[in-house]
């Protein structure tokens, strides 16, 4: 059996994550149900964890899910992190760019290079390129990095000039990473819906949820502060293959080892 809760596993955020998977772990156990003991983590915590048929639960992105995962895997619920502007589940992006840039608007940044963490991501990539088609605008890709923080990291660096980091990651960034001081937010995404939790085709949805829920409950404020978790909520798998798929970077002209 496999649980992995990745997404905002930072360092900082891995003891919180322990103790919400011990939460879920032990209600599962109470109810009859098997649960691995620890979390997995690294690369297996990812897409060998979302496709495998022994997945207790774990947490994706809306665009895997959409693309690759829903008609394989049992959509359980999303968390909320109570991102302002957004209905609870649902999140956004910010645009960041060096502070030093004079634009102060995202729509001065038309034919800007953006770094963006993967192909797949919604927050990284489609909501970027989705956000700018409905506005006109241009956002050129130029570097493919491997993760939020990184893409955040290659603008402040000055290897890119704009990229689309989610809310919660940017929210975590600027309590965790100095060089946040070297960024400034000049615009923002449509909300669309969170990064929801998954298990395998076949796996009791309500059950989950409610042992989730009462989890995340259960967690001391710290905990839940540290996550910025706020609850759990039902947002159905409809709201998540409706949003919109863009060109992929290579449509767009990036080579692949960019």
């Amino acid at each position: 059996m496999i649980a992995s809760l990745g997404m905002y596993d930072r360092a900082e955020a891995q003891g919180a994550n322990d103790r919400l998977w011990a939460l879920i772990r032990d209600g599962l156990r109470v109810r009859g149900l098997g649960a691995p003991a620890a979390l997995t983590r690294g690369a297996a915590a990812y897409w060998p964890a979302w496709t495998s048929d022994d997945l207790t639960l774990s947490q994706t992105c809306g665009f895997p899910y959409r693309a690759r995962l829903h008609d394989k895997v049992t959509l359980i619920g999303t968390p909320d992190y109570g991102v302002a502007g957004c209905p609870p589940g649902y999140y956004r992006s910010v645009f960041v760019a060096r502070a030093s840039d004079p634009r102060e608007d995202w729509n001065e940044f038309d034919g800007a290079t953006l770094a963006f963490n993967e192909d797949l991501s919604q927050s990284g990539w489609a909501a970027a390129q989705n956000h700018a088609a409905r506005h006109g605008i241009a956002l050129r890709p130029h570097r493919r990095t491997g993760g939020h923080l990184l893409s955040a990291r290659a603008v402040a660096e000055g290897k890119a000039e704009i990229a689309a980091i989610d809310a919660v990651t940017w929210r975590m960034i600027t309590r965790w990473e100095a060089f946040a001081h070297d960024l400034k937010v000049v615009g923002q995404t449509e909300p669309t819906p969170g990064l929801p939790y998954i298990a395998a085709r076949g796996s009791d949805a309500v059950t989950l949820f409610d042992v989730v829920a009462r989890a995340i409950a259960a967690l001391t404020p710290q905990d839940r502060d540290t996550l910025c978790l706020r609850g759990l909520v039902r947002i159905p798998a409809e709201a998540y293959l409706a949003v919109p798929t863009p060109p992929t970077p290579a449509d767009l002209g990036l080579r692949e080892d960019a």
